[in-house]
C-alpha cells in the first residue's frame, strides 16, 4: 500500500471473529489494540497502537489509516509521532 512515507506492507490476519490488522513501513509500525507497543520499545522497534473511530473495532487497513493513535512507544515518539493523531499521519513518520 502506497502513503505518503513510501511504500508500506499492510496485513490482516483474521482470528476468529477479529482480525489482527497492521501496517509496516520503513521504520516501524503502526497496529490495531492486539500490539503491545512497550514489548517492541524493548527491541528499539518503533510502534503505535490505533484505536477505532466510528466502530468498535480495526477490521481493515482503510480502519486503521482512519483510526486514533492511542499509544506510542518511545521509538515512535522519537519520529514524531504522537497519540491523537491519526493512523495514516502515524505511517508517515514510520
Amino acid at each position: 500500500m502506497a502513503y505518503e512515507g513510501g511504500v508500506a506492507k499492510g496485513y490482516i490476519i483474521p482470528l476468529g471473529s477479529a482480525n489482527i490488522v497492521f501496517a509496516v513501513g520503513t521504520k516501524g509500525l503502526v497496529g490495531c489494540g492486539a500490539f503491545d507497543v512497550s514489548a517492541l520499545d524493548r527491541f528499539g522497534y518503533p510502534a503505535a497502537r490505533v484505536k477505532p473511530v466510528g466502530g468498535s473495532s480495526i477490521e481493515g487497513l482503510e480502519d486503521l489509516m482512519a483510526g486514533e493513535v492511542k499509544d506510542v512507544n518511545g521509538a515512535a515518539a522519537g519520529l514524531g509521532v504522537e497519540v491523537g493523531m491519526r493512523g495514516d499521519e502515524a505511517l508517515a513518520l514510520l
